[in-house]
């Protein structure tokens, strides 16, 4: 088997050149492997990837696409117009991969009979403190991550664009990511699904992946996010679920306590208790999974950044799209 991994790239070019450094370093299979090329598909307005790109021609099999401010699925889709793989693997500009990522794909992908599929991720050791907190929002069960840092194979599993898999012939027929400027990863798999192809999580095929690096950038990320959730649904009907309202919910039940308790002292001591019992647990499993108090604190205000800023993007653009009959929604436009 060949892949073709395809990076869309808007500058950034540390972040480029530790994923092409990370791609160097593979643990090669030996079974039924052909190779891989690298696509970067560049968007960025000036040609600073120009000379980090060419620095690794000798050492991969990698070609630059460079089409100035061109947009992520565009420039996904233009990747895959020029790939040469039986399967094309969608990876973010801000992952590194683990040593073994490809020897565990191939070996899925031999074992398993599979149209498209997906990888969870990780933080990264040399990750920042905020890095690693945000690592945990975006995974653990005490959010909304669940699956993306699961373990457990479901065939319902929606791959997301940081690290995607599917056969060449089904991208095509699937018409590639659609204009959506956000959740159009989720969109394509959720088509993909519809059309009756299979779509697996292959756990041990992580990635190291960044995210944001400041709790600000993060909050205005996952806006993005909850945000988005409107538009597929509305693209989609079936794709809203219970657990979509949950970080809406937080929010109502944060601002609603916060000002009850400023009236009330028995909602106070209930605000506080379950809020107390909430961070806690947050606190004590995070502190546990990196080893560190402080990623464990600032975990807590990474959750707090993920629930309310994706609750208050779903909230916003549900108003927008159901109150105000605005059928295209907030413009999200292209992600900082």
């Amino acid at each position: 088997m060949f892949y073709s991994f395809i990076i869309p790239a808007f500058n950034r070019p540390d972040e480029i050149n530790e994923l092409l450094a990370s791609f160097t370093e593979l643990n090669l299979p030996v079974s039924s492997f052909d190779g891989f090329e690298v696509i970067i598909a560049d968007g960025s307005p000036s040609d600073i990837l120009a000379n980090i790109i060419a620095g690794f021609k000798n050492h991969l099999r990698v070609e630059h696409l460079h089409r100035p401010k061109l947009a992520i699925s565009p420039s996904r889709n233009l990747g895959a117009a020029h790939a040469k793989g039986g399967y094309l693997i969608f990876l973010d500009s801000d992952v590194i991969l683990p040593k073994d990522y490809l020897n565990h794909l191939h070996s899925f992908l031999l074992q398993n009979k599979t149209d498209a599929f997906g990888g969870p991720d990780a933080a990264h050791e040399s990750f920042s403190d905020t890095q690693k907190a945000i690592s945990f929002a975006m995974t653990s069960y005490l959010t909304t991550g669940g699956i993306r840092g699961g373990k457990k194979q479901l065939h319902t599993y929606n791959p997301r664009g940081f690290n995607m898999g599917v056969k060449k012939e089904i991208f095509q027929q699937m018409n590639g990511f659609s204009s959506m400027t956000c959740g159009e990863d989720i969109e394509l798999s959720i088509r993909i699904l519809e059309a009756g192809y299979s779509v697996l999580l292959i756990p041990d095929a992580f990635v190291y992946h960044k995210r944001r690096s400041t709790f600000k950038s993060f909050f205005r990320q996952v806006f993005r996010f909850g945000a988005a959730r409107i538009n597929i649904f509305c693209h989609h009907r079936k794709e809203l679920k219970l657990t979509h309202f949950f970080p809406s919910a937080f929010l109502i039940f944060l601002i609603v306590g916060i000002i009850g308790s400023i009236i009330s002292p028995i909602i106070f001591k209930i605000f506080i208790s379950v809020i107390a019992l909430y961070y806690g647990m947050i606190l004590i499993f995070s502190s546990f999974q990196e080893k560190s108090l402080k990623v464990g604190l600032l975990s807590i205000i990474g959750a707090t950044c993920q629930l309310c800023g994706y609750g208050s993007g779903f909230l916003a653009n549900g108003f927008e799209v159901f109150v105000k009959g605005n059928k295209d929604g907030l413009n999200l436009g292209a992600s900082k």
